[in-house]
């Protein structure tokens, strides 16, 4: 739930700070107050786009600051714990955003800096702006069929995951069938090189390897004479026993013995003399080792001659295929896999027809069970939006879902589902299209066409109502969802929203107080007489009391009259009566989960 926002320097507005609460928050406020820099940003905080424009003239930059509440165990409080934000113990969550004059733009979320798309994915899950924009997707087919697919619960990715293995295996087939003489050339080239990698037979790391034996085999006399010598200076020349030289070991020993001779009388000695017995054991360890080496070491002209010969074919290799010799190998690994896709033989023609005909097959079945629940689900919620449609004031309209196949056509993918042939896509094979019937002696037509702008809004807002229990989106933002739409039509509006409120944060910017009489939370945006070096400043304030019955007033004559102040307080008396208890809430007879589109 959004708690609280806070707004500088965005268009008229100076410095604001929103508080919302629970259930129906309405914005109201004169024509050019402001009120649509609220919804910037709201925009803007949750990953909107950057309109420097919306900055305030003469300011640098501007800022909004949100303050929600979401689970602390949520899918989002584990988005902003990945990308380095804490969110507290109680589930509260900030986000921050800045856009400034130098068309910069930064983001926070949860005290840490993050890129906007973020914020934008946090919306996902958060928040639902529906305006006049969202009218005018409504008329558009895919929209129409995602509502539908909403309402039913239907997940249409298995579908779209199908499809797109179809088209991949028919596409492979199709390459092998019609380029042949073009793959046959490149196996060629493939094989050939296949063979000259497995005629040399590297071995993963055998080129540094044999740099290391090259080169201690060219360099055998110099590193035998550095083992001995430092072999004799730590033990002692063993061809030589009865020398003067001193000797590391004989040293140690030396200072071993003196203070083996006070052992006991102070413990900080007696450490010292251990680590000693530590370091002349290790002497010894290291004085073999060296032995042991010098032992091994012997120059090998022939072993020297064929670690070059062999470096040099490792050579040719990576000269051909690889920038090493792991690239190589990897270049023989993706040719032989080439290869097999290269294959024209009548047998890897057939598998491949096997693999495209399974896949297309599978496809039918999924989108075949799709078309089953929408023709099911689509009778039962044109009756559910057609009886929304009656409580706002539009009855004798009817709302009809009409599922039929898509049309098939040559510049796209096609099936044959039963004896028909069908156009496909990766929601499946059905056409879905909304029809209106505005009045009983009106045609039943495609909603954009047979609906005005106010029945539009209704018919949006008739199907929000509808999928209500289907959104798990908690806070629901309406942008004048009301526009033209007046009288008992509007009251019905507001009542709607309000139902909505009993499932979600619903908030509204309205220019009506037949909506705004059913709020639970009421905020004005109001036009200031004071400027800011000639700039206009708007503020903005919640109002209770008679200040609301002002406000109201104010909406319905234009004026705070005392004739409009009645009128006022008995539309708020009256919306306090029809408001839905906080029990009345949609059906959700239907719905199963939102889609994933």
């Amino acid at each position: 739930m959004l708690e609280e926002i806070r707004i500088r320097g965005l268009g008229v507005i100076s410095e604001a700070v929103l508080e919302f609460g629970a259930g129906l928050t309405v914005v109201t406020g004169e024509t050019g107050a402001g009120k649509t820099m609220v919804l910037s940003g709201l925009s803007l905080l949750f990953g909107g786009r950057a309109d420097f424009s919306r900055l305030r003239p003469g300011v640098e930059s501007a800022s909004v600051d949100g303050r929600l509440l979401i689970g602390s165990t949520s899918p989002q409080a584990e988005l902003v714990t990945d990308a380095g934000g804490d969110v507290d113990a109680d589930g509260t969550l900030v986000l921050r955003r800045v856009i400034s004059s130098n068309g910069r733009s930064r983001a926070a979320a949860g005290g840490a800096s993050v890129p906007a798309s973020i914020l934008l994915r946090l919306s996902e899950g958060l928040l639902a702006v529906h305006g006049q924009s969202d009218q005018q997707r409504l008329t558009q087919p895919a929209e129409q069929r995602v509502t539908l697919d909403r309402y039913a619960g239907i997940d249409v990715i298995p579908c779209r995951d199908s499809f797109e293995t179809w088209r991949r295996a028919e596409a492979a087939l199709d390459r092998r069938l019609h380029d042949s003489r073009e793959l046959e050339r490149e196996a060629d080239l493939l094989r050939h090189g296949i063979a000259e990698i497995e005629a040399v037979g590297p071995q993963p790391g055998e080129d540094s390897e044999l740099a290391v034996l090259a080169a201690r085999l060219e360099h055998a006399d110099a590193l035998r004479i550095a083992a001995r010598t430092a072999h004799d200076l730590l033990l002692g020349d063993p061809d030589d026993p009865g020398t003067d030289a001193a000797d590391v070991q004989s040293l140690i020993g030396a200072a071993r013995r003196a203070l083996q001779q006070v052992a006991g009388t102070d413990t900080e000695l007696d450490v010292l003399s251990e680590r000693l017995t530590d370091l002349l054991s290790d002497t010894n360890d290291v004085g073999a080792e060296l032995a042991g080496y010098e032992m091994q070491l012997e120059a090998d002209p022939a072993r020297l001659a064929a670690a070059h010969d062999r470096r040099a074919a490792l050579n040719t290799l990576i000269r051909k295929y690889g920038p090493d010799l792991d690239g190589v190998l990897a270049w023989s690994a993706t040719a032989r896999q080439k290869l097999a896709d290269s294959d024209t033989s009548e047998q890897a023609i057939e598998r491949l027809r096997q693999v495209r005909d399974q896949a297309r097959s599978d496809y039918i079945r999924l989108a075949g069970q799709i078309s089953e629940e929408r023709h099911k689900a689509a009778a039962d919620l044109s009756v559910k939006i057609t009886t929304e449609l009656a409580g706002l004031a539009m009855t004798g309209s009817a709302v009809t879902v009409q599922v039929g196949p898509r049309s098939a056509t040559e510049s796209a993918p096609s099936v044959t589902v039963g004896t028909k042939l069908v156009g496909a896509g990766p929601d499946g094979v059905d056409e879905v299209e909304i029809l209106l019937r505005a009045h009983p002696e009106a045609p039943t037509l495609p909603v954009q066409r047979g609906a005005s702008g106010g029945e539009l809004s209704r018919v949006m807002l008739a199907i929000e109502v509808v999928l209500a229990g289907t959104d798990p989106v908690p806070t629901m933002v309406f942008d004048e969802v009301d526009a033209g739409v007046g009288g008992r039509a509007a009251v019905e509006v507001g009542r709607r929203l309000a139902l909505l409120a009993g499932q979600h944060q619903v908030i509204v910017v309205t220019h009506l107080a037949q909506v705004a009489a059913f709020a639970d939370h009421h905020l004005v945006v109001d036009k200031t007489s004071a400027t800011e070096a000639g700039v206009t400043r708007s503020d903005i304030r919640t109002v209770t009391g008679d200040d609301r019955l002002a406000e109201l007033a104010r909406m319905l004559a234009g004026d705070d009259t005392p004739v409009a102040r009645e009128h006022a307080a008995e539309l708020l008396a009256a919306a306090t009566v029809e408001r839905p208890r906080q029990g009345g809430r949609p059906s959700k007879s239907g719905a199963k989960s939102r889609s994933k589109r």
